[in-house]
C-alpha cells in the first residue's frame, strides 16, 4: 500500500455575496390581460395573490438570454470580469435542452471558460440551493468566485385557461457572485425536500408521453393551490427559524426578509409566524413582477437594494420553496 497522502484543497475561511443583478421580461402583463380565459377578474387575482402585473419576455428571448443579462450585472457589481468566474451554477426548470447544460452555454457567453458549469433543478428553491453550494465551493477551495443564476421563462409553460398557477407566473433572471470574505457572509443552509407532496406542483404530463400520445400537446404547469399554500405558509416559517438559529441570530437582528415571491398572502403569514419587527424590509417584488420561480429571490434582493429599502452589509433572511417539494433557507450579508 502506498504511503502517500492525498493532498486536500484549502479554501477561504468565509464567503459572501459580492454582487447581485437582475433582469425582468420586457413586457408588462396586467391581470386584466389574463382574466378572460380563466373566467376571473383583476380584483380576484389581487386578493388571492397580491399580484398587480407580471413581467414576461418576448418570443425571441430565451432563458439563457435573461440569465446573461443578470449575470453580467452581478459580475460588474462584484468588480470582476467573466474571466474571474471559475464556477457557474444555473438554477432553472425552463431550459429546453437536457444537454448541454444552460450553465455551460452561459459560461461561454460570459467568457468564463473553462469554469466548471452545471444546472440545478430545484424549482423555486434553486437559487438558495445554489447559494448553499457556492458557499461550500468557495470555502472548500474548489472555486474562488462562483456565479449563481436563477433564471426562468415561465411563460413558455403556461396554459392561459388554467386557474391554478398560470396567472401567477412571470419571466426573469437574477444572479449573484459568491467569493471569499474576511468575515462570515453566508450562514448555514437549512434545506430539504418532501417528495411525497410532489404532485402538488407538476407538469400536466411527461415529455416521453408525447411519443405515444402526441395529441397531449405541450406540457404546462399545474398546482394544488390549497396544499401548496398550507405547506408554504405554515411549514416554511419553522425552516426559516432554524436558519436564523443556525446563523446565531434572531428575527430581531435581521434588516431584510426575502422569501420566494410565490404569493403575498404566504409572505404575510410567514412574517406573522416569524415575529419580524416592522423595521424589517420585506421583499414584495411579486406585486409587479409575478412569480419567477428560481429568479424571484435574487430579483427581489436586487430591487430592495436598488430602491434603498436595504443596504450593503444588512443581514437578510432568504428562503426558497417550491416544486418537489423542496426548500432552502439561509441568512446572508447583503452585497
Amino acid at each position: 500500500m502506498s504511503a502517500l497522502t492525498i493532498r486536500q484543497a484549502a479554501g477561504a475561511e468565509y464567503s459572501r455575496v459580492l454582487g447581485i443583478g437582475g433582469v425582468r421580461g420586457e413586457n408588462v402583463v396586467s391581470n386584466d390581460d389574463l382574466a378572460g380565459p380563466i373566467d376571473s377578474s383583476d380584483e380576484w387575482i389581487r386578493q388571492r395573490t397580491g399580484i398587480v402585473t407580471r413581467r414576461r419576455a418576448g418570443a425571441d428571448v430565451d432563458v439563457v438570454d435573461l440569465a446573461e443579462g443578470a449575470a453580467r450585472k452581478a459580475i460588474a457589481a462584484a468588480g470582476l470580469t467573466g474571466g474571474d468566474v471559475d464556477a457557474v451554477l444555473f438554477a432553472t426548470t425552463t431550459y429546453f435542452h437536457q444537454t448541454p447544460s444552460a450553465a455551460a452555454v452561459l459560461a461561454d457567453r460570459l467568457g468564463a471558460t473553462p469554469a466548471a458549469a452545471y444546472d440545478l433543478s430545484a424549482a423555486c428553491a434553486g437559487y438558495t440551493y445554489g447559494i448553499a453550494q457556492a458557499d461550500a465551493l468557495v470555502r472548500s477551495g474548489a472555486a474562488q468566485h462562483v456565479l449563481v443564476v436563477g433564471a426562468e421563462k415561465m411563460s413558455d409553460f403556461v396554459d392561459p385557461t388554467d386557474r391554478t398557477i398560470s396567472f401567477l407566473l412571470g419571466d426573469g433572471a437574477g444572479a449573484a457572485v459568491v467569493g471569499p470574505s474576511d468575515t462570515p457572509g453566508i450562514g448555514p443552509t437549512i434545506w430539504g425536500s418532501d417528495g411525497g407532496k410532489a404532485p402538488a406542483i407538476r407538469q400536466t404530463h411527461a415529455w416521453s408521453d408525447l411519443r405515444e400520445n402526441p395529441e397531449l400537446g405541450w406540457p404546462t404547469l399545474r398546482q394544488d393551490g390549497q396544499t401548496v399554500f398550507k405547506w408554504a405558509a405554515f411549514q416554511m416559517a419553522p425552516v426559516a427559524e432554524k436558519a436564523l438559529a443556525a446563523a446565531g441570530v434572531t428575527a430581531q437582528d435581521v434588516q431584510a426578509f426575502i422569501p420566494h415571491q410565490a404569493n403575498m398572502r404566504i409572505i404575510d403569514q410567514m412574517i406573522k409566524q416569524l415575529g419580524l419587527p416592522e423595521s424589517v424590509a420585506v421583499a414584495r417584488d411579486i406585486a409587479e413582477t409575478g412569480n419567477t420561480s428560481a429568479a424571484s429571490i435574487p430579483l427581489a434582493t436586487d430591487r430592495l437594494l436598488s430602491e434603498g429599502l436595504a443596504t450593503s452589509g444588512d443581514l437578510a433572511l432568504q428562503i426558497g420553496f417550491g416544486a418537489g417539494l423542496v426548500y432552502a433557507a439561509q441568512v446572508i450579508v447583503l452585497p
